[in-house]
């Protein structure tokens, strides 16, 4: 016979944040301390904050859309650095107003960047500047020098 467990909410956000950003990058978020939002109708995780902070919202095809805070707590893991991307510093004040990331101006990508994934995008010292989806795969940043390659959801400056 089988038996199921049901696994808790926080082993489903650990769970879902090491499968979509990288091995171990949960390990980086106070999952003890987190507060979950459900939804009234279907019972899911709508959303997560720390500390009365956003993290992140959880999409219903399964995605999950970091916030900045969010960004800002993933990147000290080196797994989520391959979910990012460093712009060139003449575009930082631009890309951190909320303005998309052209392709000729990215300086490093990592290689997990694919269509439609959540990206964070870093200035040259590290710190996040912006959040978004990826417009251009990985190989398509580095090979293009025309085309919007990040989509902004959210500057720090916005």
């Amino acid at each position: 016979m089988l038996v199921l467990r049901a696994l808790d909410f926080r082993s489903k956000v650990t769970m879902s944040f090491d499968y979509l950003f990288g091995r171990g990058v949960s390990r980086y978020i106070p999952v003890e301390r987190l507060e979950l939002a459900m939804s009234r109708k279907t019972g899911r995780i709508r959303s997560i904050s720390l500390e009365g902070k956003h993290l992140a919202t959880f999409r219903s095809n399964g995605s999950i859309a970091i916030s900045i805070y969010g960004a800002e707590l993933l990147v000290k893991s080196p797994s989520f650095l391959e979910n990012c991307v460093v712009v060139h510093e003449e575009i930082e004040s631009f890309v951190s107003d909320g303005l998309s990331v052209f392709a000729k101006y990215v300086v490093k990508c990592g290689k997990k960047v694919r269509p439609g994934s959540e990206v964070a995008v870093l200035n040259s010292n590290g710190k996040v500047i912006a959040v978004g989806k990826a417009i251009l795969s990985a190989k398509m940043i580095e090979e293009f020098k025309t085309g919007v390659a990040v989509k902004v959801r959210r500057g720090v400056c916005k």
